[in-house]
C-alpha cells in the first residue's frame, strides 16, 4: 500500500530515537524532582498528575501527554522544552563528565572531589549543624528548640526518608530492608546538604557505622554528640511509648552499653558534646547554644 504524503513510516532509527527521548525525559524529571527535595506525592499534588503516572514516567514506561507534561514542568519550575531537548550543552557536559567520573578508579574520584571542593573545609560545613548520638539522648527535642532559638530550620533525617518513600519508617525498613534503608539515608543526606546552607539536622544513631555517609556528614556539617547515661537512654525510649528495648529482653541494658561502647569512638569525632544526663531540657539547650556560639558553627569565616 502506498504511503500517503502526510504519513511517515517509522524506522528503526525512529524507534531508537523515541526510546532515547523517553529515557532522557525519565532521567530529567526524576533528577529535578530529587533536586527540589520533592516526593512523588508532593509533585503529584502540585502538578495534578497521579503518583502512579509519575512513577511510570520516571521509569520510562509512561506515554505522557504534552498537557500533563507541561503541568509537571511547571511544578518543577522548569521549561518543558528543557525536559524534551535532545541534547542541551549543559546536559551534554554534565552527563559526559558524570560518565567519566563513574568510570574512573576510586583514588582518581577522590582527587577530583578534592580539587572541586573549597580549600577551606570550614566553608563546606558553615551554617550546618548535625546532632548525633543514640536514640533517647535528646536530639529531636534539642534540635527543634535550638532551631527555633537560632531561627534556622530543623530537620530529622528519618522524617525526610519517610516523606520521600511515602511510608512510615517501620514500613520502609520492612519493605527495603537494612541495606535499602541505608541507601535511602545516604540519598536523603545528600539532598539535605544541597538544599540547606543553614540548618540543624538530627540523624539516627547508626549512621556513624556507615563509612561513606558518616564521612559526608563530617565533611558537610559541624557535629555535636548529644549523649546521656545508659539508664536515661532506656528510660526516654520507653517514655516515647516504645517498650521493645526492655520487653522480653533481660539483657537489653547490657546490649545498650555494648552498643554505646562500640560507637563511642565515632561519636567522639564530633566537634562538641552535650551531656543531657540528669539535666533539664532548658539547661541542655543552653549548653548546646553555648557550644554553637563558642565554635562559631554558624559563621562562614575561618
Amino acid at each position: 500500500m502506498p504511503i500517503k504524503e502526510d504519513t511517515v513510516a517509522p524506522s528503526a532509527q525512529d524507534g531508537d530515537s523515541g526510546a532515547r527521548m523517553i529515557r532522557l525525559l525519565a532521567t530529567r524529571v526524576a533528577t529535578l524532582r530529587k533536586k527540589h527535595g520533592m516526593s512523588r506525592r508532593v509533585l503529584s499534588e502540585m502538578s495534578g498528575v497521579s503518583p502512579r503516572y509519575l512513577a511510570q514516567l520516571e521509569t520510562g514506561e509512561g506515554n505522557i501527554s504534552v498537557l500533563l507534561l507541561q503541568r509537571v514542568a511547571d511544578a518543577l519550575e522548569t521549561r518543558i522544552e528543557l525536559l524534551l531537548a535532545e541534547d542541551t550543552p549543559l546536559d551534554h557536559d554534565v552527563l559526559r563528565v558524570a560518565a567519566l567520573y563513574q568510570q574512573a578508579p576510586e583514588d582518581l574520584q577522590q582527587q577530583v572531589c578534592s580539587m572541586l571542593a573549597p580549600q577551606n573545609p570550614r566553608l563546606l560545613r558553615a551554617g550546618r549543624i548535625c546532632l548525633i548520638g543514640l536514640r533517647g539522648a535528646g536530639k529531636s527535642t534539642l534540635g527543634l528548640l535550638a532551631g527555633q532559638a537560632l531561627g534556622i530550620p530543623f530537620v530529622e533525617l528519618n522524617r525526610e526518608i519517610e516523606n520521600t518513600a511515602d511510608m512510615p519508617l517501620a514500613e520502609v525498613m520492612a519493605f527495603y530492608g537494612e541495606e535499602g534503608y541505608r541507601q535511602l539515608e545516604a540519598e536523603a543526606l545528600e539532598r539535605i546538604s544541597a538544599r540547606h546552607d543553614r540548618m540543624i539536622l538530627a540523624v539516627a544513631g547508626g549512621i556513624v557505622a556507615e563509612e561513606k555517609s558518616f564521612a559526608h556528614l563530617l565533611e558537610r556539617f559541624h557535629t555535636v554528640w548529644i549523649r546521656t547515661s545508659p539508664a536515661e537512654h532506656m528510660q526516654r525510649v520507653r517514655g516515647q511509648g516504645d517498650h521493645r528495648p526492655m520487653q522480653g529482653n533481660p539483657t537489653a541494658m547490657a546490649h545498650l552499653k555494648d552498643l554505646l561502647k562500640a560507637r563511642e569512638a565515632f561519636y567522639a569525632c564530633a566537634d562538641a558534646q552535650v551531656n543531657t544526663a540528669n539535666r533539664t531540657v532548658g539547661s541542655s539547650l543552653n549548653t548546646l547554644l553555648a557550644a554553637v556560639a563558642k565554635h562559631r558553627f554558624l559563621d562562614a569565616g575561618p
